[in-house]
């Protein structure tokens, strides 16, 4: 079973990393943007249509990948400070009553709209450059079957944890840059205390 979690959580954490680079191409955009409308006085017709559509692409490919790491927003005033069965109970309820009714619409009504889309060939009306809009909508049903898959894996979990009274191991790629830096300052003191206890030892 851990097996099948952490094959759902690499899913959605291939698919965060990857339109994670929707980051990089659209700060290069605004940035040219920025530079030429400011600088040389020529704007472009095209940058706030890649911005968005950047912007909307990392939002929503992302949201699997989130919830994969537990990220997203919740009253964890009061969460943390419940039992762990309980924490589960909560949230195996929200996920059925709420979270998978939502993920199908969105499914079923974004695969209609994104039909829709590719049907009549849409571009974009935010400016001139008529940028063709339709594969931008697929991301649509794309990223709530994507949630969709997670939010099993979660439900998941959540059964684990009301039987064994823990929850179970998630997958960790990445560390907050704070965490990696606490580390090593306990690392590295570590190595000083050690090297500091030779030290005074050889004096004796």
């Amino acid at each position: 079973m851990t097996q099948f979690l952490f094959s759902i959580d690499r899913i959605s954490m291939w698919t965060g990393k990857a339109f994670a680079w929707c980051i990089m191409l659209m700060t290069v955009g605004v940035s040219y943007e920025v530079f030429v409308r400011y600088v040389l006085g020529a704007p472009t017709s095209w940058a706030f249509d890649l911005s968005y559509i950047m912007y909307g692409a990392l939002f929503m490919l992302g949201g699997a990948y989130t919830l994969s790491r537990g990220g997203h927003v919740r009253g964890d005033v009061l969460y943390r400070l419940l039992p762990v069965r309980v924490q589960a109970t909560v949230e195996l309820v929200l996920y059925i009553l709420f979270f998978f009714p939502a993920m199908i619409a969105m499914v079923f009504a974004g695969a209609d709209y994104a039909s829709d889309s590719w049907r009549y060939g849409e571009l974009s009306l935010m400016s001139r450059a008529n940028i063709p809009i339709f594969p931008f909508k697929t991301i649509i049903p794309v990223a709530g079957a994507l949630l969709f898959l997670q939010g099993i894996a979660e439900s998941i979990r959540c059964v684990i944890c009301l039987r064994d009274g823990e929850w179970p191991a998630r997958l960790h790629d990445v560390e907050e840059m704070e965490t990696m830096l606490q580390h090593q300052h306990e690392d590295e003191s570590e190595v000083l205390g050690e090297i500091s206890s030779l030290a005074k030892g050889d004096g004796r």
